[in-house]
């Protein structure tokens, strides 16, 4: 076993973790925080994406010792108690999701997006949701949500 400790969602935690662990397994069974999902296993859906230390981060090819000392944010510690976060308010708004499996990435896909260009072209768009995948949408709602969500945090209305 491997001693870790990660901040996720602003809580700290001092964990022991078997070494080949990955950061997807903490979260979700660790910590039974369930809004990453394990899609593909590989890295290659982003089902599974959570912001660590402000970068996007696919958690089923992290493991969890490579977290140690890592600020980590999940769906679960994206909204402030009740209140949605704008790039959640948005795909509720513009129908962004369907089935949802892909849902929890593609906002955290958004926020680290969003975080770093305020007004993202469509090109831009594509690039920072680029290994997302969604098998339910033409991804058309998805870019409107993006673009409300970053409308939003402009403060600008949608």
């Amino acid at each position: 076993m491997e001693q870790i400790k990660i901040t996720v969602n602003n809580k700290t935690y001092e964990l022991s973790v078997k070494p080949w662990a990955t950061l997807l397994d903490v979260i979700r069974n660790d910590l039974g925080l369930t809004g990453a999902k394990e899609g593909c296993g590989e890295g290659e859906c982003g089902a599974c994406t959570v912001i660590m230390d402000g970068k996007a981060a696919n958690s089923c090819i992290v493991l969890a010792v490579e977290a140690n000392g890592k600020a980590i944010t999940t769906i679960e510690g994206l909204a402030e108690g009740d209140k949605l976060h704008p790039i959640q308010e948005a795909f509720l708004e513009k129908g962004g999701m369907q089935c949802g499996f892909c849902t929890p990435g593609m906002i955290l896909s958004t926020k680290v997006l969003l975080d770093e260009n305020k007004n993202p072209t469509d090109e831009e768009i594509r690039k920072g949701l680029a290994g997302n995948f969604c098998r339910c949408t033409g991804y058309t709602k998805i870019f409107e949500s993006v673009q409300a969500a970053a409308q939003k945090l402009r403060g600008q209305e949608i």
